[in-house]
């Protein structure tokens, strides 16, 4: 028997305005990334690159999630807290352990940074500037402080990014124990910065840059001979390859195993992938093998992600095609997804004892009603909502009566007419009678009065697509025996790929809610604007992610002057001029440690101006770790030459520790004004000359 996980309600939306983040409050970034959804109203970013609605146990961010759920149960955490609304009280429930670990590795990234910096330089001065860059940052520190995914992110980068350094110092002594521990942590950390979040490829490809520019560099190398060359690249396709691979199907292999029940999101996978969730409705189920008419039947739509042929007692609105019964597809188990399918020229009840039980063929004209509201699925000459040259798909009729455009031939994929259709496995396609067109849903999303649920169309392009075929899922009839769906449930490679589609369909999909804050990439770097992660007015406590503006304006600055000063030194060295020693050697840093630096600012900033789903100001931070470290490689060598060139000076050598120093108490100065963003705010709006953060809003744009 099936027993719905829904209660015909629509999927409730985002609350907006902000809400109280106060320590024993969940802020609503926090639910974002716990429920592995999107940010709950405009208050917070969260973890905004998953999909738009809760997933079940396969969905993203596999490594982040097992690691706070370990923190949580190693603190205490019952795991009983819904996460549901922002500023909802924690009371009883133990979260500071969850909250504990992320703030744990967002303090380690400032020792990565320094320890990175001191490798690339080898200036102590250089590694302590940059540690105070991250140290003083507003924005960082907020990131940190909650249940988020992108401290864990930022780790494993700047972890990966360590190692990776380190193993390229160790060159001179290849295959030493170093050399080894090194390469195979950076894969290691590999391994989890993508198994956080796909962002982390952007860290994978720096790492594949500079081992194809190393192996380059080692084939030029005419004193190796090819079976060094040979163990060189084995050794990088074991370490680099191979086992941050087998590391990620490994903590994938673990997720899929502990994560083995039901949630609301199982709409989002195919029915072979449902029927392995314990208390989804597939799960050890028997059920009638041969569709049959007046079977009770739900309709699940092939292509990842788009869900269940749906209807409910709502109609389309006025100028939108015919004022017809809206039909969708929606991704969640509710009784608005049965239908009874029925011969398109019989009114009798073929569930009648008496009466023999008829299955359904391929090949066969049919009529689907909808159970809740007694009205067929019913296709015409109007336009679909949102696609053009599409036709309109309604519910028509009154008690089951309708018309001839509420009669549908269904086809099954590679199958000969008069074929029996099986149930799960049987691909179907509903040919609509009179039109000719084929039923599927375009997966775009509807406005508010489609409830935003997703497109229902009958595309006159006949060509097979995974948008235009179904399954029959759900099927219940009294008059036919139930055979076992065990035999259904897919294997490891089956479920891990269709679960990175589903990500990555998801993914892509993500498009911004009305009133929620978004941003575009060219606002990050000049620090434009940022976002409330709680509270809304002046009597709300109000935290507010922004970077601290002094070291963003910096870093920005820093990009622009290496770009300049390393292009100078670039052309000098090209033409082969002489460079006084301690020049040519400051050269080489900046040339090469500002180059990793730099490449590795443009890998993690530049990819999300090709991107076209929504973006937010979080997706920044990984690139301002590089742009922070590169700032402080840059202002150390820049000092360090213009003492330098001043050496005949008595005070030449001041030059450089005192701007040094005038850049630690400049960046801790401003930490100082700015640390309220980060720490919570009360009283008067910064807008209000009251507030004693009037004088600090520098840009119009930034509203805390």
């Amino acid at each position: 028997m099936w027993v719905p996980g829904g209660s015909g309600r629509r999927p409730g939306r985002g609350h907006g305005g902000g809400y109280s983040a106060e320590p024993q409050t969940a802020c609503s970034s926090e639910l974002a990334a716990l429920r592995g959804g999107r940010p709950v109203g405009p208050a917070g970013p969260g973890d905004a690159d998953v999909l738009r609605q809760p997933l079940p146990p396969s969905g993203p961010a596999a490594a982040h999630l097992m690691l706070i759920g370990l923190a949580g149960y190693l603190s205490g955490y019952d795991g009983t807290f819904l996460f549901q609304k922002p500023g909802d009280n924690y009371e009883h429930h133990s979260y500071m352990g969850m909250r504990g670990f992320c703030a744990f590795l967002g303090s380690m990234l400032i020792p990565l940074a320094y320890l990175t910096v001191l490798e690339l330089s080898r200036s102590l001065s250089a590694a302590l500037l940059t540690a105070a860059l991250l140290t003083f940052d507003t924005g960082c520190l907020t990131l940190s402080q909650y249940i988020l995914l992108d401290p864990i992110l930022m780790f494993f980068i700047m972890a990966a990014m360590l190692s990776m350094v380190k193993y390229n110092s160790c060159a001179n002594r290849p295959f030493s124990a170093p050399w080894w521990f090194w390469l195979s942590l950076t894969g290691v950390n590999l391994a989890g910065a993508l198994g956080v979040k796909f962002v982390g490829l952007f860290i994978i490809l720096q790492v594949g840059w500079n081992t194809l520019s190393d192996l380059w560099h080692l084939f030029g190398d005419l004193s190796l001979s090819m079976v060094t060359l040979g163990k060189h690249l084995t050794a990088r396709i074991l370490c680099l390859i191979v086992l941050p691979l087998a590391l990620y199907i490994a903590t994938y292999a673990v997720h899929f195993m502990v994560l083995n029940k039901s949630g609301p999101g199982d709409g989002f996978f195919s029915s072979a992938f449902q029927a392995r969730l314990s208390g989804n409705n597939l799960h050890n189920a028997s059920i009638p093998e041969h569709l049959a008419y007046g079977s009770v039947i739900t309709v699940k739509n092939l292509r990842m992600a788009i869900g269940y042929l749906h209807s409910h007692r709502h109609f389309y609105p006025e100028g939108v095609g015919a004022r017809q019964q809206q039909v969708t597809t929606y991704l969640h188990k509710d009784y608005n997804n049965l239908w009874i399918i029925k011969k398109h020229n019989s009114n009798s009840d073929p569930l009648d004892p008496s009466l023999p039980v008829e299955f359904v063929r391929h090949g066969d004209i049919i009529r689907l009603e909808h159970k809740e509201t007694s009205r067929n699925l019913h296709s015409h000459y109007h336009e679909a909502p949102l696609t053009r040259k599409h036709y309109q798909v309604t519910g028509y009729g009154i008690n089951g009566s309708g018309d001839s455009n509420d009669f549908w031939r269904i086809e099954v994929i590679n199958r000969k007419f008069g074929n029996r259709i099986k149930v799960l496995r049987s691909r179907i396609r509903l040919i609509h009678l009179i039109t000719g067109c084929v039923l599927g849903s375009s997966g775009k999303v509807l406005p508010k009065w489609g409830w935003e649920q997703m497109e229902v169309t009958c595309t006159p392009y006949l060509k097979e697509t995974l948008s235009s075929i179904w399954n029959v899922e759900d099927h219940i009839n009294p008059k036919l025996p139930n055979i076992s769906l065990e035999v259904l449930q897919p294997s490891f490679p089956e479920i891990m790929l269709e679960s990175h589609m589903v990500m990555i369909r998801g993914n892509n999909g993500l498009k911004p809610k009305d009133n929620e804050f978004t941003s575009k990439p060219w606002h990050w770097p000049i620090n434009f604007q940022g976002l409330r992660f709680s509270g809304a007015n002046d009597t709300d406590f109000r935290v507010y992610l922004l970077g601290n503006p002094v070291v963003w304006w910096l870093n920005l600055l820093s990009i622009a002057l290496y770009v300049l000063s390393a292009s100078v030194f670039a052309v000098a060295v090209q033409r082969g001029a002489h460079l006084p020693v301690e020049v040519e050697g400051l050269s080489q840093v900046l040339l090469r440690g500002g180059g990793q630096l730099l490449f590795g600012w443009m890998m993690h900033y530049f990819p999300f101006f090709l991107m076209g789903r929504v973006l937010y100001f979080h997706h920044y931070f990984p690139a301002m770790l590089f742009s922070s470290m590169l700032t402080g490689l840059l202002w150390d060598t820049l000092l360090r030459l213009c003492a330098w060139s001043l050496a005949s000076y008595p005070l030449a050598r001041c030059v450089h520790v005192l701007g040094i120093l005038s850049l630690l108490l400049g960046t801790a100065y401003s930490f100082y004004l700015f640390h309220p963003l980060a720490y919570g705010m009360v009283g008067p709006l910064a807008q209000d000359p009251r507030s004693p953060m009037a004088g600090l809003r520098w840009l119009e744009s930034w509203d805390f």
